[in-house]
């Protein structure tokens, strides 16, 4: 005698199995046990080493080298600037060779380098040491996207962002352990942070061994080390990409300044704003992140991301000749205005540095995106001093007013990208 089954009304057998994950995999705190969560644990591991030598970098050749206030800048700018030139040619070095063992060699290589400032004593012995960090970090950051981009499947922007959100916690961490280095303010504090640092790099290294090896992608007819930068729609959105990532030092470099010159808020809201911001990025940039799929979509997600700016911007804004309360509250509403466009930006941001590169070579392009991150850093510290800092209110608006434009101008782009694969192929 048979059994009758009962199938719900569509005819689909339902899938009754428990759902046996723990919780934190259930509620997307943690990844999968696979190459996503070596990654991501790679990733936190190293960002946590860099966030804290990072903030304690100039006080160590300051306090402990001896340098003059003049020539750290110099030497941290010469380094920057360093670091930026080897991103396409070191992607290009991962698409042909594959990305892990590149990026092993990168890790290596910042542990040495960081190990070697603690026997720099001259302003040339410091400024090589940062030069190689830097250059091995711009590196390492090119051979990682393409292993970001493989391991990441069909689910790129919400890896991506998952890997930002550790990487804001990892930062967060970071910061607190410098707090606690530059309170001792003592030569043995910050040489045993450059030391811990290295150790970061090495157990980086130790995790992405771990990870399954990738092969080396087959290169398309013609194609060189400077495709990317023949690219033009993909250069284009580069330089308006560069431009919006100047937000991040809005709520970072901008806004606590502008607390202490130009408002009465207490000045412990500096760390309050921080706050907000971090634990915004953390808890929220994943859930932005879904549904941000294709290159219309991300170009929409970075329009209003641009509008978000200038009414975070314009509310901030109106701090100064509040009362110190009041102050707060309203700098506290604009950050987070500002910080909703912060996830918008990032969810779109990842999903086209992706979407508009050729598979075959999404190394070059990732040391090309590099570039672009890296010299919006080296100009945000200038132009938001004379702008925001300088101007008062009129410049923050001016300065909202130009991720608008960089952020309606991102659709373009991506249209234009289109175009012109549609004739390449």
């Amino acid at each position: 005698m048979s059994q009758t089954s009962t199938l719900p009304p569509d005819g689909r057998q339902e899938d009754t199995a428990p759902d046996r994950r723990s919780w934190p995999v259930r509620r997307g705190l943690l990844l999968e046990s696979g190459p996503q969560r070596r990654l991501a644990l790679g990733g936190f591991v190293n960002q946590l080493g860099t966030a804290a030598f990072l903030a304690t970098a100039p006080l160590y050749a300051l306090r402990v080298i001896g340098l003059p206030l003049g020539q750290v800048g110099l030497g941290l700018g010469v380094a920057g600037v360093v670091g930026l030139l080897a991103g396409p040619p070191v992607g290009h070095l991962a698409d042909r060779r594959g990305p892990r063992g590149v990026f092993l060699v990168t890790l290596l290589v910042q542990a040495v380098s960081m190990l070697s400032l603690l026997f720099a004593h001259s302003f040339t012995a410091f400024m090589v040491s940062m030069a190689v960090t830097d250059l091995a970090g711009a590196s390492g950051g090119a051979a990682r996207g393409p292993m970001i981009r493989r391991f990441g499947g069909d689910e790129v922007p919400k890896f991506r962002s998952y890997l930002r959100s550790t990487a804001f916690l990892a930062s967060t961490f970071g910061a607190l352990a410098a707090g606690a280095v530059i309170q001792l303010d003592s030569g043995s504090a910050y040489r045993a942070l450059i030391v811990a640092n290295a150790l970061t790099f090495v157990g980086c290294a130790v995790v992405v061994l771990r990870l399954p090896e990738l092969e080396p992608l087959p290169a398309a007819t013609g194609s060189n080390r400077w495709l990317a930068l023949k690219d033009k729609p993909y250069m284009a959105f580069v330089v308006l990409d560069g431009i919006l990532w100047i937000q991040g030092e809005v709520v970072t470099y901008a806004l606590p300044l502008w607390v202490v010159l130009h408002t009465q808020a207490p000045r412990w809201f500096t760390g309050v704003a921080l706050a907000v911001n971090t634990v915004m990025v953390v808890v929220l940039q994943i859930r932005t992140s879904r549904g941000i799929k294709g290159g219309q979509v991300a170009g929409r997600a970075t329009r209003r991301a641009g509008l978000a700016f200038l009414l975070g911007m314009a509310v901030i804004a109106t701090a100064p000749g509040l009362p110190g309360w009041a102050a707060a509250a309203v700098m506290t509403a604009g950050v987070a205005v500002h910080t909703v466009g912060s996830l918008w930006h990032a969810a779109g941001s990842l999903e086209l540095r992706f979407r508009l590169a050729p598979a075959h070579a999404q190394g070059q392009y990732s040391g090309v995106f590099g570039i672009g991150m890296g010299l919006c850093y080296t100009v945000a510290p200038g132009l938001l001093g004379l702008l925001c800092l300088s101007w008062g209110a009129p410049g923050w608006l001016a300065m909202g007013g130009v991720f608008v434009a960089a952020g309606l101008a991102v659709p373009l782009v991506v249209r234009w990208a289109g175009r012109s694969r549609e004739l390449s192929a």
